[in-house]
């Protein structure tokens, strides 16, 4: 018969503090000894791995950058198992991929690393992988990763296009950013795949270009060796063709690794030298630090200390991950582990943070250059009472994800709450969904904008700001035209990779965005990558969707910043009964001003509700007043009583309902519901 929960809890409590058998145990079902200790702590009482056997030019550090959906986790999947760090099992499916958000949307947002033991010609190799995302969004991440690597494994999809089921069917279906349309979309090179080579090319990485998933019967290799080939200057008989799923070349994938990617030249008699690139927070442990040793090595009980923020710790625990955590005794220069040292605080551990040794200083390590923001949002508690529960939230989730960008906020219509700065729209989506899923909080994400500049006019202003030119990332600081020289606006360099069936479609959607043409080159008789310099406003929403409707999904979209340009600006205000609404403020182009005006009104009549006196919704830039709605009131019938009669009776019960809804107006306060603000703010509804 089952027990209770709570009779199961004090079994565990019972058997807690000795972990070796008692002659009268619980039942069979229950957990004892070491295996409960080892349920609440993963790396507790395993056996200690002796890193000294690997020294550094038996040491292989090296990253699989990719596309969207080119086969990067599942290639992860199948080192693994090839090297017997797990399991080779049918339920072996990104492995790597641990968060939840990563399995529902199925792409990878967090790289993960995983130490693997390979023996080659009769020599044991240690391999450091680390599985890095394939958007454009987390492009930061790849960055990353970089760093505690000699070399990449550049994967590329070698699968021929095929027809969109929908689109045989009629259907028009909008398109999200995840796996499941970035499947249907035209593989061999794709922008991200050009972005990620020159990544690892500026880094001076050895790179191996790998084409994936030959078992499908529409592959083409020869087509994408050519692409690798005149893109890359790649010599064709360099490439490897796997099947990551099936398992076909995994092996030569690994003795490639061995051979072509240098070991790291770093020496263990130097003074001990880690560089912090990825850290966790555990509720029991603290913060958990993944590091790469540049120098020296690193033991249980050492004492320590941290270049950004002079504090000294002692090292709890060292090791490395398989991918779960497993302990060593030591960690040594050129290998890739995790950290445990006490560090209770998030702010402790920044990410590119140097740790050397006690009374040993050293030149800390250059880092990584600071992410600069695209995108900004408001961030509020749906109660304000859980105004401290999101703040913790969001301190430990921008350890974990430290490209997000926090400034502290206010709203007279939502409270106290942050701007967040994102890398893009995506980004923002799955930070939301990560604090939702793994801190249970609940959040009033408004509408994303770009950071603006303006070159101040005014010597009063300039004095006020300390300096002539201002970044704005809230409409509400929106410095007045009289008051500027003039506006500028971020601009991105956009690069699209589609078949010439699409060209003209796409050339039309690029204009309509203000964007400007700077190249277009044929990769093959099939497919062209054009670049166009994009305001980053105009692409910011929903420029992707329409890409990928407009191409049947199989154009592929990836941007770089670009820096400042000129623009005519403009603030537009929204005034309900005259009275401006500061949380609807937007900044937009001339062009678009009228466009948007409407939108927002109409948007805000059907969510407002009704009153007993009329409502005037209006779009104002300055005091030109550019779209407008009403919504009417509730009225009563008060001539419902009159059979007939002289019409004067009928007039003066309407004149007399009149001036009380006139004197109602006068007195009365329209208050915008705070789910009118969600629904307004949040996303446009699809067209």
């Amino acid at each position: 018969m089952a027990l209770t929960g709570r009779t199961v809890s004090w079994w565990v409590r019972l058997l807690w503090p000795c972990p070796v058998a008692v002659p009268r145990g619980p039942p069979v079902w229950l957990p004892t000894g070491l295996e409960a200790c080892q349920r609440f702590y993963s790396s507790r009482d395993k056996e200690k791995i002796d890193m000294s056997a690997y020294p550094a030019e038996s040491i292989r550090n090296f990253s699989i950058i990719a596309h969207v959906d080119h086969g990067k986790s599942t290639l992860a999947d199948r080192l693994l198992e090839i090297t017997g760090t797990i399991a080779k099992t049918d339920r072996n499916k990104q492995v790597l991929d641990k968060l939840q958000v990563e399995r529902e949307r199925g792409i990878t947002v967090k790289a993960q690393s995983a130490s693997l033991f390979y023996n080659y010609k009769g020599v044991n190799y240690l391999l450091n992988l680390i599985d890095t995302p394939g958007h454009v969004d987390f492009n930061y991440e790849v960055a990353r990763s970089l760093s505690a690597c000699q070399g990449v494994l550049l994967v590329v999809d070698a699968n021929e296009p095929q027809m969109n089921t929908c689109l045989l069917i009629g259907a028009v279906v909008p398109y999200h950013r995840n796996r499941s349309t970035e499947v249907m979309e035209n593989q061999g090179i794709q922008a991200q795949t050009v972005a990620n080579f020159y990544l690892a090319f500026e880094a001076q990485l050895a790179i191996i270009p790998v084409v994936n998933k030959i078992d499908l019967k529409n592959a083409d290799p020869e087509r994408v060796e050519k692409q690798i080939e005149k893109l890359f200057d790649i010599p064709v008989n360099e490439c490897i063709r796997i099947s990551a799923k099936q398992g076909t070349n995994i092996e030569k994938v690994l003795e490639k690794v061995i051979e072509k990617i240098p070991p790291p030249q770093f020496n263990t008699t130097d003074p001990l030298k880690a560089l912090v690139f990825d850290s966790t927070f555990d509720h029991y442990r603290g913060v958990i630090a993944n590091i790469a040793i540049f120098g020296g090595e690193i033991q249980k009980g050492h004492k320590i200390v941290s270049a950004h923020t002079n504090k000294r710790y002692e090292v709890n625990e060292v090791g490395i991950l398989t991918p779960n955590e497993q302990p060593t005794h030591k960690l040594y220069a050129g290998q890739v582990g995790y950290l445990i040292a006490g560090m209770k605080e998030v702010t402790e551990a920044q990410i590119g943070d140097t740790l050397f040794m006690y009374k040993q200083p050293v030149e800390p390590l250059p880092g990584f250059k600071s992410v600069k923001p695209m995108v900004f949002a408001g961030m509020y508690p749906v109660d304000q009472t859980e105004y401290n529960n999101l703040k913790s939230a969001l301190e430990r989730l921008t350890l974990n994800d430290s490209s997000v960008t926090v400034h502290r906020d206010s709203s007279l219509a939502l409270g106290a709450g942050w701007r967040l700065g994102f890398l893009g729209l995506l980004h923002m989506e799955v930070f939301n969904q990560r604090l939702e899923q793994e801190y249970n909080t609940s959040v009033i994400l408004t509408a994303p904008t770009v950071p603006y500049k303006a070159v101040l006019s005014s010597a009063k202003l300039i004095k006020e700001y300390g300096n002539s030119e201002i970044t704005i990332i809230n409409p509400a600081q929106f410095p007045d035209k009289h008051s500027v020289s003039e506006y500028l606006e971020p601009t991105v360099l956009g690069t699209i990779v589609t078949p010439q069936e699409y060209i003209r479609k796409i050339i039309i959607l690029c204009q309509d965005r203000r964007a400007v043409q700077k190249e277009m080159l044929y990769i093959d008789e099939h497919r062209v990558m054009l670049k166009y310099l994009f305001p980053l406003n105009e692409i910011v929403v929903d420029f992707y969707d329409a890409l990928k409707s407009l191409s049947s999904g199989y154009a592929s979209f990836d941007y770089e910043d670009a820096g400042y340009q000129a623009a005519d600006l403009i603030k537009m205000d929204i005034l309900i009964n005259g009275n401006p609404i500061e949380e609807l403020a937007t900044i937009t182009h001339n062009d678009k001003a009228y466009a948007t005006g409407k939108f927002l009104c109409e948007r805000l009549k059907d969510t407002i509700p009704r009153q007993l006196f009329e409502i005037a919704i209006q779009a104002a830039i300055g005091k030109k007043i550019i779209a407008r709605e009403t919504l009417k009131a509730y009225r009563k019938n008060v001539v419902a009583k009159c059979y007939g009669g002289d019409i004067t009776r009928r007039m003066k019960l309407l004149k007399r309902q009149a001036e009380g809804k006139r004197l109602m107006r006068k007195i009365g306060n329209v208050e915008v519901p705070r789910d009118a603000f969600i629904r307004v703010l949040k996303r446009q509804p699809e067209k």
